[in-house]
């Protein structure tokens, strides 16, 4: 399985005998290169590779939850979302960019009814495709369509380890145990599935639970998201965001479940954990490797306009679905142009023009610090990163 957000696209310049992205492959290569032969070629040819591309397919959605990236959610299909033939070019677009990941996301994807068919069409076109749902709406019959559409992998977001507080976070009375339905209905399946939580201050001591959980359901996967805020996330920022302090000792406690994972783990939207398992790895005497730290060891922390970009149902390209900088428009310019020659993506590119402590930091090519956050806070999406405590070493030497 070709991991959903570990996933990294082949390169044409690979050395032979150099892995070319799933996870299966890079494995078989580091029994015969080595471990950090890999991981430092397979860093070095990944460098601005598309690797991800997250598609709001629709602003429609039947939840209303408190967090969600936009302001304006819909009950039902939008007008201006991509018709089904604007959505086979998006899809031609991309496959001509390269061979990401595509993530059929919204608002609610399944509220689509051509979803199915862009699926099967993206897939003809050689592409991974990945289905970001909240799960509530896939019973039985549903699920059986999501694979035999072809999608390779379905992440459901569970954002507390029991119904009270996921619910809550949902703002809708039995999504936990809905959601938990349609997981099941496609495990049974035999779909790859990936937990999707985001943590705030509703559920911060609820972490081991919920790894615990995606253990117990039989996931292959949990991504823990750091909340960011964004579209209704700057409503509830103040009550929710959680301070600096505790959001290093969480990444520290993903790092210590991680070491002992029976299932992938990865920490999105949390470029701080790339420092974090350096720092840690550093003080256990252990090389980070893909043996002793995943997939973690051969990507780094924010991904935005560098291995990812999202693109909005009406058509606008952003660096992340959490940056509101528009890098481009499919209707305007091809989305391979988009990716290649924004202005955007180029200045996200380059991480000595990184602000602030960010700038001076040793650890800015891994961790990048969050864009979303510092735009959030000044309006410059290269400031620093302002839910960081680290104090970078060339700080200290003044």
């Amino acid at each position: 399985m070709k991991g959903f957000h570990g996933k990294d696209s082949g390169s044409q310049d690979m050395p032979h005998g150099m892995p070319e992205g799933t996870i299966k492959e890079v494995y078989s290569q580091i029994k015969e290169h080595g471990h950090g032969k890999v991981s430092h070629q397979y860093m070095k040819n990944m460098q601005n590779q598309l690797r991800l591309v997250f598609w709001e397919t629709t602003a429609g959605c039947n939840l209303e939850c408190i967090h969600c990236r936009r302001l304006d959610v819909s009950t039902q299909l939008m007008n201006d979302d991509l018709t089904t033939e604007e959505s086979f070019e998006l899809v031609d677009a991309i496959a001509e960019a390269g061979n990401p990941i595509l993530v059929l996301s919204g608002g609610e994807p399944l509220f689509r009814p051509d979803i199915f068919d862009i699926a099967k069409h993206a897939v003809g076109k050689g592409l991974t495709v990945a289905l970001a749902t909240n799960g509530t709406l896939v019973d039985e019959a549903m699920a059986r369509k999501i694979v035999d559409a072809g999608v390779s992998r379905v992440s459901i977001s569970l954002d507390g380890a029991d119904a009270e507080t996921h619910d809550k976070f949902r703002k809708l009375k039995g999504s936990f145990e809905k959601a938990i339905e349609g997981f099941n209905h496609l495990k049974d399946l035999g779909m790859s599935m990936q937990v999707n939580c985001t943590i705030a201050k509703h559920n911060e001591d609820q972490l081991r639970d919920l790894y615990n959980l995606a253990v117990k359901l039989g996931a292959d996967a949990i991504h823990i998201f750091m909340l960011v805020p964004v579209g209704c996330g700057v409503e509830i920022a103040e009550d929710q965001m959680l301070p600096a302090e505790r959001y290093e000792e969480l990444l520290n406690l993903f790092y210590d479940l991680s070491k002992d994972a029976v299932i992938q783990t990865k920490a999105t939207c949390s470029p701080h954990y790339f420092r974090i398992m350096r720092e840690r790895a550093k003080e256990e005497g252990t090389k980070i490797t893909p043996k002793t730290h995943g997939m973690a060891a051969m990507t780094k922390g924010c991904l935005a306009g560098t291995g990812v970009c999202f693109v909005s149902h009406k058509g606008e390209v952003f660096p992340c679905g959490y940056l509101p900088v528009e890098a481009g428009h499919i209707k305007k310019q091809k989305f391979k142009d988009i990716w290649k020659d924004s202005p955007v993506f180029a200045k996200l590119r380059e991480p000595d023009l990184l602000g602030g402590k960010c700038g001076e930091c040793e650890y800015k090519k891994v961790c990048e610090g969050c864009r979303a956050r510092a735009f959030y806070e000044t309006g410059d999406y290269m400031a620093e990163e302002p839910y960081c405590i680290y104090k970078p070493k060339m700080m200290n030497k003044a």
